[in-house]
This record gives C-alpha cells, structure tokens and sequence, in this order.
C-alpha cells in the first residue's frame, strides 16, 4: 500500500442485491468522500450518498461528512426503515399467544 494511503470498505444493501467495494483512500478521507470514491452509486439507482444515513461496523455515524475514516474500516451505507420497529414488535405480540401464569 502506499505511503500516506489506506485501505477501507463500502457496503450498501438491498433485500435482492448487495455489494461491498474496497479501496485505498489518502488518509483523512471522511466516510461519504470514500462512498462517493467507491463509486457504490453506480450500482444503486436511486441511492442518495449525500441523504444516506451511514455508519461504521454497526455504530451510526453522526456526521459521516466530517467523520475520518482509519485503515481497516468499513463505511455502511443504511437504508431508511420502512417499517416502524415499535410496531412491528407490536404486530409480533399481537399474533403471540399469551402463557398462561402458573397460578392458573
């Protein structure tokens, strides 16, 4: 690798396609500079790098215009939920039985 380089990942998603592209960037590349590098919007019509929320192994990043990438780490790109988690839980409780308490 070279000097004053280094290695990461962009991920990105769907429920039919996935891909993960890795590349060298200077250091002090922010994580949507190494998105828009990764070149992950050519792959994704409708994918929005400026508007994606992204994040890091898992951990949401706040500000992935100003957040620094380090070697080895991997950018995700999310997709907005389309489904409520709360009322999912509350579909799942719904179709759940209830146990009966032990006293009956």
């Amino acid at each position: 690798m070279s000097e004053g380089m280094i290695r990461v990942e962009v991920a990105y998603a769907l429920p039919h396609k996935q891909k993960l592209i890795s590349l060298q960037v200077p250091v002090g590349t922010t994580m949507y500079e190494a998105a828009r590098e990764s070149g992950i919007g050519e792959h994704f019509e409708g994918l929005d790098l400026a508007r994606s929320p992204m994040g890091i192994f898992g951990q949401a990043e706040a500000s992935p215009k100003q957040r620094v990438l380090h070697d080895g780490e991997r950018v995700e790109i999310y997709r907005p939920l389309i489904i409520d988690p709360k009322e999912t839980r509350k579909a799942r409780a719904r179709k759940t039985p209830r146990q009966a308490g032990a006293d009956g």
